[in-house]
């Protein structure tokens, strides 16, 4: 028995204002724009803001393959594509509707020009047009709108490339947008470019320049590829299944005092230190995913926390596996598939761990090359009930002062323990937090003339008291906290 049926299309106007919804911000829909560019083979590709008030207009030039006619007309149909459909290994697409998604999001009138082979074409999608005939149903408009015909008239000439126009920009310029709001957006936009296609704009010869507004975009790089400051980075770790092969490398940034501040600055990222941490996911060398832990955690989904920001992996995974990697249409969220799970939260276990321990010592203490370990003021002991921090008294300062204090023994005991009693975690978190900084420690913000000082003192003590010779008393304050980050200062006791 054949089942009845009804054909219920949905209504052009009211299906295209929903797709305004999607959620995307500029930055993230003009990522998708280039994507097409890229597919299309381009190398070069332009992307002007002009602003002119409300008729301000945004398009991305590119010098692609271009497109017949018949192609444009696919390229602006919604769900041309299906995207379950296999995809040439280096397709950055899926969905067949980012191109629409993405303009729609930002602007009203998509205007697409495009040449090949010098025969040009060119549609538009206009949504005040649609809203003023709600029954005209799915009509695509043929050559800009009037008014417009100078701004497609930049491929005249070309054999080859594609324009993408934004006009009547409704999500950019709103109510009391200003050229200095505008030229924000640019800015945004720029730090996210230069983070979602670093690996094609980076390199001697870079496989994609990125001109915005006259300026080439420069890239940047999450990991501080080549920064010798860098703790740690692992081996390549790789896992197959049915979807394809993914890599993993996992990464342990310099900690603040191991870099300038303008490098601290720009390591930070868009959105900061804290935010850009955790995983950064890719696609054909496209960033997909720039920070966060992926939903993983051991009972519970693991969050950005400032002791693990120095921490971030970088994750490669094949254009097959995006349904079983959840791939969303913006090309922005991700969830791992169940079966690794497991083997991503042991890696970002260990990569978080070990970031935290550089975090926490501030790049330091690390044994010295010798291998022998750095002498510490503070022990953490770790019991059932919590942490408890310790004053060590085999630390040369505090062991001088308890030989030196044998007559006030008990009251040098109390004293010491009344300060490990007291020691402000809360506040020093709290202060971590708020400031995005370590507190300042290591003698950081005195004069050297106030290490020296100290450092006489303590010098004096191991020579006359302890009966230490100079060369062994040298030795010892070398690998002694704080005194292991001042070498010179060190040395200089040698010569009296």
């Amino acid at each position: 028995m054949t089942a009845k049926t009804r054909d219920v299309p949905p209504r052009a106007n009211a299906m295209l204002e929903a797709l305004r919804g999607l959620g995307y911000s500029t930055p993230a829909a003009l990522a998708d724009i280039i994507d097409n560019s890229i597919s299309a083979g381009a190398t070069e590709i332009r992307i002007e803001f002009e602003w002119d008030g409300d008729a301000s207009r945004v398009s991305v030039l590119d010098d692609g393959k271009g497109m017949s006619d018949s192609e444009l007309e696919s390229a602006m149909r919604l769900g041309d594509k299906n995207p379950l459909d296999s995809r040439a290994p280096h397709d950055l697409g899926r969905f067949g509707v980012g191109l629409k998604t993405a303009s729609f999001s930002q602007c009203r009138r998509l205007t697409v020009a495009t040449v090949r082979s010098g025969i040009s074409a060119c549609l538009r999608w206009d949504l005040d047009e649609l809203a003023n005939d709600p029954e005209s149903g799915w009509l695509l408009f043929e050559g800009p709108a009037a008014g417009s015909e100078p701004f497609t008239a930049i491929l005249t000439g070309r054999s080859c490339g594609t324009l993408v126009l934004w006009e009547v920009l409704d999500r950019i310029i709103t109510a009391g947008c200003t050229a200095d709001d505008f030229n924000d957006v640019i800015d945004r936009v720029e730090a996210n470019l230069a983070m979602v296609f670093h690996r094609l704009l980076d390199g001697s010869s870079p496989r994609l320049l990125l001109v915005l507004n006259g300026r080439r975009v420069l890239p940047w790089d999450p990991f501080m590829t080549g920064r010798t400051a860098k703790p740690w980075n692992s081996p390549i770790a790789t896992k197959c299944s049915d979807e394809g092969c993914i890599e993993v490398e996992c990464h342990v940034l310099p900690h603040k005092d191991q870099l300038t501040s303008t490098e601290f600055e720009n390591a930070g990222g868009p959105d900061g230190w804290t935010a850009q941490q955790g995983f950064y996911v890719y696609r054909n060398e496209r960033l997909l995913v720039a920070g966060g832990w992926l939903g993983l955690g051991q009972g519970r989904a693991w969050n950005r926390e400032e002791a693990h920001r120095l921490a971030r992996i970088r994750l490669e995974i094949p254009n097959s596996a995006d349904a079983a990697w959840k791939l969303d249409i913006r090309k922005s969220t991700a969830r791992p598939p169940l079966s690794l799970r497991p083997w991503l939260t042991r890696l970002a276990e260990d990569t978080r761990e070990r970031a935290r321990r550089v975090f926490a010592f501030r790049g330091t203490p690390a044994p010295i090359a010798s291998g022998v370990p750095i002498m510490q003021a503070w022990q953490v002991e770790h019991t059932t009930s919590g942490a408890r921090y310790r004053i060590d008294e085999k630390h040369p300062m505090v062991a001088a002062v308890l030989v030196g204090s044998a007559a006030h023994m008990q009251l040098v005991r109390a004293m010491i323990r009344v300060i490990e009693e007291t020691v402000p975690v809360q506040r020093i978190w709290l202060d971590t937090a708020e400031n995005k900084d370590t507190p300042r420690t290591g003698f950081s913000s005195d004069p050297l003339e106030t290490v020296v000082s100290i450092l006489k003192v303590l010098f004096a003590d191991m020579v006359d008291r302890r009966g230490m010779s100079v060369e062994a008393a040298h030795r010892m304050l070398l690998v002694t906290e704080p005194f292991q980050n001042y070498r010179t200062l060190v040395d200089a006791l040698l010569g009296g």
